[in-house]
């Protein structure tokens, strides 16, 4: 043993941390597991809020790419396909980060893959989520330029300025804005396709007969499908996010064990039931802004979608625009959230690890933020299935290790 350690008379010089570290409000136990004084959600709580972070209109956007690209039997049966893997792989990792309360880049470490390993983790998860903050953050400006004239440069500064006030306040703001609005947003996210149903016997039919700019029109290509699926499955590393939240849920008890595992199941490879649904919405909402006179190269734009959508409810006019722009920015606020809470988190991690040093997760949100922002300034959305495309290899070879 030192000589410091055998005298009691020689004090030790006190540790002092950044007062964003300091604030567990702020920091949210970004470099460790989350202690039970700290869990005081309960189950619905963090389900909900977990639900939230699956708001996102990124969905509607690859379905109705896919439909567009390889016409409606290849982007059905691709969607579907990718569905099944990543229900699959997202279930242990989910129950995992449940049970022992910790993210993706711990779970990481004690699975073997050490130091190292979590590093590698938290980068490739980290781009996952300024990958998928420019695509959400792209979605919004598109209806900020639709309704309100902004210039999409300015829009895309606009998005991704205001999530930075949300998201500072982690997990105790985050969960309290996603219960809230989430009755609403249900609501209107499901409105519209029933309104199309009911008003448009003809809706299934030219669905399923939409041929998009395909070369082999509304049938199926294996090739074509394989596409389609690897675009889609580059959503698989969504489990990530889904994670973060997850790390909050109350211990398992006799008395509480099956709402646990349904939250947990819910709320974690779950996610992908819900998304694969947006994804075939998206598509179906795809053949529907083209039959209303929407351009081919904007039938994707899901504030496009969602205009021609809300006019089977309210008509042609002021109202079906005004809803559905305040749907789109309503669900891109609570996807957007959550990405740059989780990129976050992940580059809390790598630059401990890297530098050994961490001035709090909250400067990370400025930082990840300000990556997205270069990307949609890019106009990264104009190539969404190519940037998705590669992505998915590296998503996939990551949650298959």
């Amino acid at each position: 043993m030192s000589a410091t350690s055998q005298d009691p008379s020689v004090k030790l010089p006190k540790r002092k941390f950044n007062k964003l570290v300091a604030n567990p409000v702020f920091e949210d136990y970004s470099l460790r597991y989350a202690p039970k004084s700290f869990r005081t959600w309960s189950q619905y709580a963090v389900f909900s809020a977990a639900l939230g972070g699956i708001a996102y209109l990124a969905d509607q956007a690859i379905g109705g790419s896919l439909a567009v690209q390889f016409g409606f039997a290849n982007a059905f049966w691709g969607i579907i396909a990718a569905a099944v893997i990543i229900f699959l792989t997202g279930i242990p990792i989910a129950y995992y980060c449940a049970k022992y309360n910790v993210d993706v880049d711990l779970l990481t470490r004690g699975a073997g893959f050490g130091y190292l390993g979590s590093t590698i983790t938290s980068v490739i998860y980290a781009s996952f989520t300024f990958i998928f903050f420019a695509l959400e953050g792209s979605i919004m400006a598109q209806a900020f330029n639709l309704y309100f004239g902004i210039p999409l440069p300015i829009g895309y500064a606009i998005g991704s300025l205001m999530i930075i006030p949300l998201v500072t306040f982690g997990m105790t703001l985050l969960s309290k804005l996603q219960v809230w609005t989430q009755p609403l947003w249900l609501l209107l996210l499901f409105s519209p396709p029933v309104a199309v149903l009911i008003e448009d016997p003809n809706a299934v039919s030219n669905w399923t007969h939409f041929a998009g700019s395909s070369a082999s029109g509304a049938g199926f290509n294996p090739l074509l499908f394989g596409s389609a699926a690897g675009i889609a499955l580059s959503l698989i590393a969504q489990i990530g996010e889904q994670a973060d939240y997850l790390r909050f849920m109350p211990d398992k008890t006799k008395k509480s064990s099956f709402g646990w595992w349904l939250a947990v199941l819910g709320a974690g490879p779950g996610w992908v039931i819900l998304g694969a649904a947006k994804q075939l919405m998206g598509s179906f909402f795809a053949s529907v802004a083209v039959s209303h006179g929407t351009p081919l190269a904007s039938a994707n734009e899901p504030i496009q979608m969602y205009h021609a959508g809300f006019t089977y409810i309210f008509g042609v006019g002021f109202t079906a625009i005004t809803i559905a722009t305040f749907f789109v920015i309503l669900s891109q606020i609570k996807i957007n959230v959550t990405n740059a809470y989780s990129g976050s988190l992940s580059w809390s991690n790598f630059f401990s690890r890297l530098l050994h040093v961490h001035p709090g997760r909250v400067v990370y949100i400025f930082f990840n933020v300000g990556i997205s922002l270069t990307m949609m300034e890019l106009n990264m959305f104009s190539v969404l299935g190519h940037i998705l495309g590669f992505y998915s290899n590296v998503a996939v070879a990551w949650i298959g290790a």
